[in-house]
């Protein structure tokens, strides 16, 4: 008996600490609550619902890696249990691990085909593979067991949303406002939808719906800050900012746009301090470099420019209308090769980019590469035929290299285009047969500065649908 006893009282202690996890967890104290679990599993490493639990744990402190370890170990000691299962592939599919994922949510449906979350979680692991056909297909068959989830209709708006279908997201999101009011950030979700779909005042009214609700949550205030500056509420947009630094000090984010306001009003020092303050704060952040880039060249410092630009360039942007400005910036001091870089990105980013193509063109002219240059502007004329620009432009090359019949055939259809262009009126075969080389370079570099306004804002920051 005496070894059942001390059997029962390392039982019961460990049960004791797995309580005690559990009303940790349940405070938002999620490091208290480990320590209680890994004292329970030490004393007794076979329960799995411990395991559990502490991948639970670990999930809301984001240590998805760890945690799918603990639900493997759950599920060594308890095979098919759903809950597990299910838990486990969510895990999977936020660490990227999509085939995986599927393979489990496919495992739980052979197990049970009534567990509707085996498919509602699917739908985001599609969303994130960009299957979005099999997306709505697990949203209909989880409608099948359970028509009024409304995690269901949330994951399926992502899914809509993504693809730019932002009237159906709204309405899916809607319908999970329906469902259930207090769905994390549903109000804010909506008024992106109505915002991408140009339904301004139905997006302002869920965003102040949203921050009535949660009036601290620094990412909605952020993004409807950005909201008033895209319809020109500079003043209501700067008073958002500002909030945002009264809730977080260090907000490089909020710094950076209130120097994008700064600069619109041609406060140039004020706009260099509040991005000089955004980098000192976050030195990942993208942006500030670019416009202190643009704040340098307006006043001829080249090289500073350049310092900026390249810096920029390794955090590195994605976006190819940010890509073809930065590269747009290097034309213009002469930083050919970096420009071309920067083009070329913008083109494995969209493929279809006229402007990127019609830059590389241009790029490849002032560097005296017209083959390339004839090759690249011919892309972007293919994609837009009534490039006015680019008919012009190709003419001067093709001009340069000798080719004056096809020279001719541009101008002529560039002038059935735009014939009142003063350009093209003006233009004499002759001149610029004799002075095509100096032309071309001169005449590129004057229309390659292209330096984007600010309060565009070119660095909007979409909402994340998590």
């Amino acid at each position: 008996m005496l070894f059942e006893d001390m059997e029962y009282g390392f039982y019961t202690e460990a049960e004791q600490k797995a309580r005690r996890a559990y009303e940790l967890y349940e405070d938002g104290k999620m490091s208290q609550a480990l320590n209680e679990l890994d004292t329970a599993i030490s004393i007794n490493p076979s329960n799995s619902a411990w395991h559990f639990n502490k991948a639970l744990t670990l999930d809301a402190v984001n240590r998805f890696d760890e945690a799918i370890s603990e639900y493997e170990i759950a599920l060594h000691i308890n095979p098919n249990d759903l809950e597990t299962l299910n838990s486990l592939a969510v895990d999977y599919t936020r660490t990227g691990q999509y085939d995986l994922a599927i393979e489990v949510f496919e495992q739980i449906e052979q197990l049970n085909p009534q567990f509707e979350p085996c498919y509602c979680n699917r739908i985001i692991t599609y969303t994130e593979m960009e299957q979005h056909d099999l997306a709505e297909q697990m949203f209909y068959l989880a409608q099948q067991v359970d028509p009024d989830c409304a995690l269901c209709y949330y994951n399926i708006g992502n899914s809509l949303f993504v693809r730019g279908q932002y009237n159906k997201a709204a309405r899916c999101w809607l319908r999970t406002a329906e469902l259930e009011s207090e769905h994390p950030q549903i109000n804010y979700r909506i008024a992106q939808a109505c915002w991408c779909d140009g339904r301004h005042e139905q997006a302002r009214e869920h965003f102040l719906a949203e921050l009535r609700t949660n009036p601290g949550d620094v990412e909605v205030i952020l993004d409807y800050g950005l909201f008033l500056l895209e319809l020109g509420e500079v003043e209501s947009a700067r008073e958002k900012f500002n909030r945002i630094l009264e809730l977080e000090p260090d907000s490089a984010v909020a710094m950076f746009y209130l120097g994008e306001i700064a600069l619109a009003e041609d406060e140039q020092a004020r706009a260099s301090e509040l991005f000089d303050q955004a980098l000192r704060k976050d030195s990942t952040l993208t942006g500030p470099r670019y416009r202190l880039a643009q704040c340098a060249l307006m006043h001829g410092h080249n090289q500073k420019a350049k310092d900026y630009l390249l810096a920029e360039l390794r955090q590195p942007p994605e976006d190819p209308n940010i890509l073809i400005s930065i590269g747009s910036m290097l034309l213009t001091i002469d930083e050919l090769d970096h420009a071309a870089t920067c083009f070329l990105r913008a083109v494995d980013v969209d493929g279809a980019s006229a402007e990127a193509y019609h830059y590389l063109g241009l790029a490849s002219a002032l560097e005296g590469r017209f083959a390339d240059a004839v090759e690249f502007l011919g892309h972007t004329l293919d994609i837009q035929p009534e490039n006015v620009r680019a008919l012009r432009d190709s003419a001067l090359v093709h001009l340069t290299m000798g080719q004056t019949d096809i020279a001719s055939a541009k101008i002529a259809r560039a002038r059935t285009l735009a014939d009142d262009d003063p350009q093209l009126k003006n233009f004499d075969r002759r001149v610029k047969l004799a002075h095509a080389q100096q032309l071309v370079a001169d005449f590129l570099r004057r229309w390659a500065a292209r330096v984007p306004s600010c309060l565009k804002p070119v660095f909007k920051r979409p909402g994340s649908l998590n």
